[in-house]
């Protein structure tokens, strides 16, 4: 009875343990059976493509669909998931064309102005000549105030006047305004440059100072090869005719070095006129301006531009030239410009050159 007693007892308390520890372990295995079973994020799928009798499934379908928590919004698909075709092109072309038709008799309504005086046609007369170079739009204002400035022969009095800059004759102390885009430049030429924009022969050439200008540019007039001095360029068609044309008389001033001794009675001859083999060519002014020993340094002035006039003059008179700079043109003078520089002109001296031709 003990050992039935104990061996059930004791059987039957390691069976127990035995039996909950094996049933506890089993439980184990299975939640972990279970959480292996689980599929991961990439693989789950969310009531994508199933049909309508399974009804929605579990997970974050609704939330990838758009829903709580974030996602792209989708549209109700008909059909079962198909998207509703395309409309075609001939179909979107007759819809426009009804639409032009709908609207096309349809009158046009005026939008408002946005500020005043926009109905008015033309520039202020302020922004045109700061565009021209006449300083701010407050400088320019400050000119009108002063009278200085008139258009079309009238003095303007009154700010905001408009006007057309390719119609209204425009003038500022007396000289007129170059309201366009033209651009005007004074070249002191060295010798050995060939007066033209380009040169076959590979020599150089005026064209090669100007090559970086964002406009064409022609020079006015000529200077031989070996002649050094002013020479003007410009894009101002009219400006550059007139310039350059006998009937306008714009006078060029010239230095010549020449040997002597000069007899007193040159200056005259000059003045009254040398026969040369293409007419007669006559010197507006004459001086002596250096002598050291037998070199002179003569200044002639005249307003003729036949090619190598002053040095076939001299050489006709008995003193051939050794070295010719053209010092002036027109009002436009050399100055303290060095060889082979090119400057800007001002607007006073555009307005100068203007004046002397009439324009």
């Amino acid at each position: 009875m003990r050992s039935s007693g104990r061996n059930s007892s004791g059987r039957g308390d390691y069976r127990g343990a035995g039996g909950g520890a094996r049933s506890k372990a089993g439980g184990q295995r299975d939640d972990k059976q279970k959480r292996a079973r689980k599929p991961r994020p990439e693989e789950r799928r969310y009531d994508v493509g199933g049909s309508a009798s399974e009804g929605p499934r579990k997970g974050r379908g609704e939330a990838a669909r758009g829903g709580a928590k974030g996602g792209p919004k989708q549209s109700p698909q008909r059909g079962g998931g198909r998207t509703a075709p395309a409309r075609s092109r001939e179909y979107e072309a007759r819809a426009e064309e009804r639409n032009r038709e709908r609207y096309a008799n349809k009158p046009r309504t005026a939008t408002p102005k946005t500020f005043p005086g926009a109905e008015q046609e033309g520039e202020r007369l302020q922004k045109v000549l700061a565009r021209a170079g006449y300083g701010s739009r407050r400088a320019c204002e400050e000119l009108i105030d002063m009278a200085r400035v008139e258009v079309n022969g009238e003095i303007v009095t009154e700010q905001g006047l408009r006007v057309d800059p390719a119609k209204d004759e425009i003038k500022v102390d007396g000289l007129t305004v170059a309201t366009q885009s033209y651009q005007f430049f004074a070249l002191n030429k060295p010798a050995g440059v060939v007066s033209t924009m380009e040169d076959p022969d590979g020599r150089q050439c005026l064209g090669d100072y100007v090559t970086n200008r964002e406009t064409r540019l022609f020079h006015v007039g000529r200077l031989d090869t070996e002649t050094e001095g002013i020479i003007l360029l410009t894009n101002h068609g009219e400006l550059a005719h007139r310039l350059t044309h006998p009937k306008y008389g714009v006078k060029k001033t010239y230095l010549a070095a020449v040997q002597g001794p000069l007899p007193r009675e040159v200056g005259k001859r000059l003045k009254e006129g040398i026969q040369l083999e293409d007419g007669y060519a006559r010197a507006d002014h004459f001086r002596v301006v250096e002598q050291t020993g037998k070199n002179y340094l003569v200044e002639v002035t005249l307003h003729e531009g036949r090619k190598h006039i002053v040095r076939r003059m001299l050489a006709e008179a008995g003193f051939p030239v050794d070295k010719l700079v053209r010092t002036a043109f027109g009002p436009i003078t050399l100055g303290d410009q060095k060889s082979g520089w090119l400057r800007r002109l001002s607007n006073t001296e555009v307005g100068m050159l203007m004046n002397e031709v009439g324009l």
